[in-house]
């Protein structure tokens, strides 16, 4: 059974950057399709449905996190890579909170959109059940739990002391990875390299910043059970362990 064409919806203000990105993308297998504001890029995913989005920050009519705001609240799953033309730390954090995947700055390289956007549909595949998690850590099949935060793979869920945790797709997929290594220092590159699937190079602060992000929402009020080890990464522990 051969598996669906991936669907990339390209959203920029600039047509010549939308038909660059789209060609680059068509050449990697995917289908795509271009929007030039957020009221066109919000009428075509209802419609075209893609698996992720290439969303600038700065459009002509609402911004990206509006465009982001409406098609997940139908479509949840969607991954979303923002596009923007400036590094500031407000820029990264709003698009991060607001439920996207992953932002490049303009300029940017063609083969880092392509790397970028492998990784995003990489966790948007099904994966197997967990393993190799020990002690506190114990998981079956389709749960991994530690004290009292339970991730279900089945339900997609997680929850802390029985209350419901809303995570973004890429949120979940760091807290797993930090599940299933239990007790384990983890670097800035093997969490880039598991969880983004590209190379370490100067991109420290996308772990960072979800980091700071899984950290409010798991562990906000309650016993820590992420922590970082200074110069060298980050584990997960029950507390006191």
């Amino acid at each position: 059974m051969s598996t669906p064409t991936r669907r990339i919806l390209v959203v920029d203000d600039e047509p010549d950057l939308v038909e660059v990105l789209c060609g680059a993308l068509r050449y990697e297998g995917w289908e795509t399709r271009g929007a030039g504001n957020g009221a066109e890029a919000v009428e075509l995913a209802a419609r075209w449905q893609p698996d992720a989005i290439v969303l600038d920050m700065m459009l002509p009519d609402f911004d990206g996190l509006e465009v982001l705001r409406r098609v997940h609240a139908a479509r949840p799953e969607v991954r979303v890579l923002f596009l923007t033309a400036r590094d500031a730390v407000e820029d990264r954090i709003g698009g991060i909170s607001a439920g996207g995947d992953d932002y490049v700055t303009k300029p940017f390289s063609l083969a880092e959109v392509v790397v970028r956007l492998r990784g995003l549909l990489r966790r948007a595949q099904p994966v197997s059940g967990p393993s190799g998690a020990v002690d506190e850590a114990a998981d079956t099949e389709d749960v991994l739990t530690l004290a009292d935060l339970v991730l279900d793979e089945r339900a997609h869920e997680v929850t802390r002391g029985g209350e419901l945790i809303d995570l973004s797709p890429t949120e979940y997929a760091l807290l797993r990875y930090l599940l299933r290594h239990p007790r384990r220092v983890l670097s800035k590159a093997q969490i880039l390299d598991a969880v983004w699937s590209y190379d370490f190079g100067g991109q420290a602060h996308v772990v960072e910043l979800y980091i700071s992000y899984l950290r409010k929402k798991v562990d906000h009020g309650r016993e820590p059970l992420i922590h970082t080890v200074r110069g060298a990464g980050y584990l997960i522990k029950a507390p006191h362990a």
